[in-house]
């Protein structure tokens, strides 16, 4: 007898487990492409597959599926089909996805891509993920425009929520739920673009240059070479921040471009102190100043470039 109840409050106890115990779903992805980076708008384009393997039945796709990281989404094709008495699910989605980019040794950049997926129908009390790794998760001639692809991975977690969303009767005052997180780390094909974008801001640099070779009595051409390459420089640099998203931290951009001005101006203060010396009839001492300012400023000038481009290669 006392075997027989144990045996029951087993059962019970099994019973009440697997009523609370929550829905393992299977989840997996395939990306198709990755396109439309814009740092401006701080954003790109991901198309890609997502399938799911469930207890639990999707009624409306549009509800069981929420990117929060996405600035909109929209399913395209959605495919469900049963396996092993379970419910498979496929949704090819296109998500426009919200993106901070790290800027700071652009055009030597790298960036980790995250799209995350969540089903708001259920906290994980009633659903948890379980990330499908079985085969690829990209296309194997996926490429980024620009762009290397150094990683790719998969992986689950709880996304805790500091609200209860209006549940007064929670128990605390957050929510916990499932998130699929798919992370792409891509690394930027760096040279062809820093050329491209800062071949203004060296002919600038150059045009200014060329003045110290100007004999001092034609003021108006050692004057108004390094005025134009200065213009030149400040309108390079506007073209580069129009590329790039606003923010307050200094950039390999502004760390250039402003030691090209620096340089320039210098240029220009002592043109007009080898402009005086010529005038006082000091044509040797003006001579001499041009020549040890010429090797002063140029080697000045490379050194402190190297600088910041190694500082930005080694913390990519």
């Amino acid at each position: 007898m006392l075997r027989k109840l144990f045996w029951l409050f087993f059962c019970s106890i099994q019973y009440l487990y697997a009523q609370k115990a929550p829905d393992t779903v299977r989840i997996g992805c395939y990306i198709i492409n990755i396109h439309d980076l814009d740092f401006r708008k701080e954003e790109y384009v991901a198309r890609f597959w997502l399938w799911t393997v469930q207890k639990s039945v999707i009624e409306k796709a549009s509800d069981a599926i929420e990117i929060p990281n996405a600035k909109e989404f929209h399913i395209d094709n959605e495919i469900h089909d049963s396996l092993d008495s379970r419910n498979w699910y496929q949704f090819k989605i296109q998500a426009t996805m919200t993106q901070k980019w790290n800027i700071s040794n652009f055009p030597f950049d790298k960036q980790t891509l995250q799209i995350l997926i969540e089903n708001p129908q259920f906290d994980a009390q009633s659903l948890i993920f379980l990330p499908d790794t079985s085969g690829k998760s990209f296309d194997p001639n996926l490429e980024v425009a620009g762009w290397k692809i150094t990683n790719f991975k998969v992986k689950t977690r709880i996304n805790r929520y500091n609200t209860t969303f209006g549940d007064y009767t929670a128990p605390k005052n957050e929510s916990n739920y499932a998130q699929f997180a798919i992370v792409i780390d891509i690394k930027r094909d760096a040279w062809g673009l820093f050329f491209k974008l800062f071949l203004g801001m060296y002919v600038a640099f150059a045009i200014s240059y060329v003045s110290f070779f100007i004999d001092p009595s034609h003021a108006e051409p050692r004057f108004g070479l390094p005025v134009g390459g200065l213009f030149a420089g400040v309108g390079n640099k506007y073209v580069i921040d129009s590329y790039l998203p606003e923010g307050s931290t200094l950039t390999i951009v502004d760390w250039l471009h402003g030691l090209t001005f620096i340089m320039i101006f210098v240029i220009i203060a002592f043109s007009a102190l080898s402009l005086r010396q010529d005038d006082s009839g000091l044509e040797k001492l003006s001579n001499l100043t041009d020549k040890v300012l010429a090797w002063l400023v140029g080697g000045t000038y490379v050194i402190f470039n190297l600088v910041f481009i190694l500082m930005a290669l080694k913390n990519v």
